[in-house]
């Protein structure tokens, strides 16, 4: 680290569920830098912790998301109190987000905010996310708007946004960027690929206009709606790009687990 600061390793001294929690936060962190979809940083991930306490973890504010390992990780309840010994403390803005959504939310036990090019660019859009290509016909029926209210330090948004969320997995917060949930770091970061892939091809789709741009019909959304089920997507994420994702990484960006 540039600041000389050393990490202890909190392996064996947190419970095997927490590591294996921290362990895949941090890939994720180190998976959404190595596909350029960091704000140096100002985003989020976050994971709750297995147990009754209703913790979560999440970034430690400063540190780049190519740094962040499994023990620098900072554990936090949902009133923002940091309920571990660590040197950094976390952003505001991204306790009120991930905060609103864990508290209200059991089947999201992960929460990842990003503020793309591409994601706020569709964000500014008033249609949002359109019917242009097949990744966003996957991730289309499953996704609710927000409306900016500024910089999320208001905890009064927590419930309007909570609200506007309903039950969906993805979320596109309007002029600010993209948000999914998942049951697992797996499940949590496949639907964010998939709907950041659908805005950056809106996004190319619409560069020369939008005269003779050729949206999915009515009847292929839900032909595609009807094969994207829950349960596929939970197979494809865990069983299939999930190990996947973990072999590149250690190859390429080895050192989170740590």
């Amino acid at each position: 680290m540039a600041d000389g600061m050393q990490i202890t390793s909190l392996k064996g001294q947190v419970s095997e569920e927490e590591w294996k929690v921290r362990v895949d936060l941090a890939a994720m962190y180190r998976l959404t830098a190595s596909y350029g979809w960091t704000d140096m940083i100002f985003t989020h991930i976050s994971h709750r912790v297995p147990g009754p306490e209703h913790h979560f973890l999440i970034n430690p504010y400063g540190m780049f998301f190519e740094e962040i390992t499994a023990s620098s990780l900072v554990k936090v309840d949902l009133d923002g109190n940091i309920v571990q010994d660590t040197p950094y403390f976390i952003n505001p803005a991204g306790f009120t987000i991930h905060s609103a959504i864990h508290a209200a939310r059991e089947d999201a036990a992960v929460v990842m905010h990003l503020h793309t090019d591409d994601g706020v660019a569709v964000s500014a859009q008033k249609e949002g996310l359109l019917p242009l290509s097949q990744t966003a016909m996957i991730a289309r029926h499953d996704i609710s708007y927000h409306d900016y209210e500024g910089i999320a330090l208001d905890h009064g948004e927590r419930e309007r946004l909570v609200a506007d969320m309903g039950t969906t997995s993805s979320m596109i917060l309007r002029n600010h960027g993209t948000l999914t949930v998942g049951g697992t770091a797996a499940e949590c970061f496949l639907r964010m690929f998939f709907l950041e892939r659908a805005c950056a091809m809106q996004i190319k789709a619409l560069s020369a206009g939008r005269d003779g741009v050729l949206h999915g019909t009515p009847e292929v959304q839900e032909v595609v709606r009807s094969q994207s089920n829950p349960q596929g997507t939970k197979t494809l994420a865990n069983m299939l790009a999930w190990p996947g994702l973990l072999r590149r990484l250690d190859r390429e960006n080895p050192g989170y687990a740590a």
